[in-house]
């Protein structure tokens, strides 16, 4: 009992811990930086930790169970793909793609008659794009979503909500070695080992929402006040994420020698 409480309490908190990350941090900002609702950003962070999630247990339980041993070519590419992704969403932001993307792909761009009016079936009153065209009501009368779910997701949008996962399945790559290499000198028990990924990946996820949650506040409260300031913020984060993704390549690929005869990879 004491083992398993033990094993619950460390995998959460080193978990959480393992949300703050520079480099994670620096991701989810560029992504939270245009997030005007405290409820979508810290949806973002739950999805960042979802694929976070699922490759470090795919990949740390291939290591735990079958003594898969990442070559190091291969993990130092693992690392170099967050450095990769980190010049993508920096570039992306200070182009304004990012915006435009969003705003293609967001549910209150569509369909340009459409407008938004409270609209009710029986008991369930909900929001949505209407248009007065019978072919363009966004949904039979029967088929009422849930209501968190019209709320949170419907709101944020498909390319708001795919980012965050794949970017979370690229850190998730770049640190499961050294995750599963960690797990297995402290327990021995394979099976112990794999629910610590587990229960890891929860404080991840956890973590993460509090840490988007709070990266989006000062973006709100700029943007709703200080036009100028928020701009700023959204530009620094781009600014930071560009130059830390080239940061990255650099040291991955000619510090530790990817690009070398020689490469030189120890999972961090």
């Amino acid at each position: 009992m004491i083992t398993l409480i033990s094993i619950i309490a460390l995998g959460f908190f080193l978990g959480m811990r393992h949300a703050t990350d520079p480099d994670h941090v620096i991701a989810v900002t560029t992504i939270v930086s245009r997030q005007r609702s405290m409820r979508h950003a810290a949806v973002i962070g739950a999805l960042w930790g979802v694929g976070h999630t699922i490759t470090i247990f795919l990949v740390g339980s291939a290591i735990i169970l079958f003594g898969v041993v990442i070559p190091p070519r291969l993990g130092l590419t693992m690392e170099l793909s967050v450095g990769v992704m980190l010049i993508l969403l920096g570039i992306l932001n200070l182009s304004g793609f990012t915006r435009w993307i969003t705003e293609q792909f967001t549910p209150e761009a569509a369909a340009s008659h459409a407008h938004v009016h409270p609209h009710a079936h029986g008991d369930y009153i909900h929001t949505h794009a209407h248009a007065h065209e019978p072919e363009k009501h966004g949904h039979a009368e029967q088929a009422t979503p849930v209501g968190w779910m019209d709320r949170i997701f419907g709101q944020l949008g498909l390319y708001q909500a795919v980012r965050p996962l794949l970017v979370g399945l690229v850190h998730g790559l770049a640190g499961s070695a050294a995750v599963a290499l960690l797990v297995l000198t402290t327990i021995r028990d394979p099976y112990w080992a794999i629910a610590y990924l587990l229960v890891f990946g929860v404080g991840t996820i956890a973590g993460m929402m509090i840490i988007t949650t709070a990266i989006a506040l000062p973006f709100k409260y700029s943007q709703q006040r200080f036009a100028r300031l928020n701009r700023a913020l959204q530009v620094a984060s781009g600014v930071i994420s560009l130059a830390f993704g080239i940061f990255i390549v650099y040291k991955m690929g000619y510090v530790n020698g990817m690009f070398t005869n020689h490469p030189n990879w120890t999972p961090e």
